[in-house]
């Protein structure tokens, strides 16, 4: 083939096969499950077209895996911590990571994954930048895939979650234990599946304590001026507030500002709390920020033992949620007179 030809993907290989995309993989990759005819097929096809794999082949014995991570998050504020823990987990030296930014994109995340099939990777993590449900990548897919903070929409699909709602429980019933009562709360959009979870926890830690959230739940961006200016609708609604929970690190920032501009003392006039444990935000504002660690290192390491699991035949269906942590910092902090 020429070098100024178009250069041969898997979707040729599949067509001029007459099959699959994911059986192309698996013939490729000598998967047992392939019938042989159609192994010799698809064989003849990618001969036929000249088609080579951009992946040297598989160490057999050795162990080496090759694993995709394909992430729509943009800055990395999801997706570093994620892959950091994986690799931990995977150890160094025995898997090779491809790391794939879809942006959000679902043209460019499919671009994505058909270079990952291509490489022949051994199985893919799919990191959400958002905790919101996504559909699956494709159907009948020729290697494992875990979804790590996004969930699939799929039952059969294995992801794994923050377990937000009883975060916001233990964040809550915190509070609750520094004597405060008077507790509004201040999220992201309406809808939302963090803002809802988180929203959920702390109403079910008042309502066993017989309290009720004071005011309204105040929805909004998860912005710092979002913030500041829920944070004035509240102390202009309800003066007498004590504490203050936030559905996001970057939401108490903004509120820690507008209560220093109104003369309230952090802690002892107001607790407030975060939610994310974002060092850039929670470590520097003033005082630092108590908030929610969600021990995404965690999560990212147990996502690649799942996917390992899978690769050597027991894979796991379903959604499961990871604890997270409460990082205490002075903005909980007790006051004693």
């Amino acid at each position: 083939m020429s070098t100024d030809q178009p250069r041969v993907t898997i979707h040729d290989v599949a067509r001029r096969a007459g099959v699959s995309v994911a059986t192309v993989s698996r013939a490729l990759n000598d998967r047992t499950e392939v019938a042989e005819a159609t192994r010799r097929k698809v064989r003849a096809a990618a001969d036929d077209l000249d088609f080579r794999s951009n992946r040297l082949p598989k160490r057999r014995g050795t162990g080496a895996l090759t694993v995709g991570i394909l992430t729509s998050d943009t800055v990395g504020r999801i997706s570093m911590p994620v892959l950091l823990g994986a690799e931990n987990a995977l150890g160094a030296g025995r898997v090779a990571v491809l790391l794939c930014d879809a942006r959000g994109d679902s043209i460019r995340e499919a671009h994505y994954l058909q270079i990952l099939l291509e490489r022949r990777v051994d199985g893919i993590v799919v990191v959400g930048e958002h905790p919101e449900p996504r559909t699956r990548l494709a159907q009948d897919l020729p290697v494992p895939v875990v979804y790590a903070y996004a969930p699939s929409t799929c039952a059969d699909d294995l992801s794994l979650v923050a377990d937000n709602e009883a975060a916001a429980r233990t964040a809550t019933e915190h509070l609750l234990a520094l004597g405060r009562r008077r507790i509004a709360h201040i999220t992201g959009p309406r809808g939302s599946a963090a803002a809802d979870e988180r929203e959920r926890g702390m109403q079910r830690a008042l309502a066993h304590a017989d309290l009720q959230v004071l005011g309204q739940v105040l929805h909004g961006d998860w912005s710092q001026r979002w913030g500041r200016q829920a944070a004035a609708v509240v102390l202009a609604a309800s003066p007498q507030v004590d504490a203050v929970f936030c559905g996001s690190d970057r939401i108490a920032a903004g509120v820690l500002d507008t209560l220093r501009e109104h003369g309230r003392q952090v802690p002892e006039d107001v607790s407030v709390v975060g939610f994310d444990n974002w060092d850039v935000v929670a470590a520097e504002t003033r005082p630092p920020l108590s908030t929610v660690d969600m021990q995404l290192e965690q999560l990212g390491a147990e996502a690649a033992r799942s996917l390992v699991q899978a690769i050597n035949g027991a894979p796991e269906h379903g959604l499961r949620r990871l604890p997270c942590r409460l990082v205490l910092r002075e903005s909980t902090a007790l006051f004693r007179k």
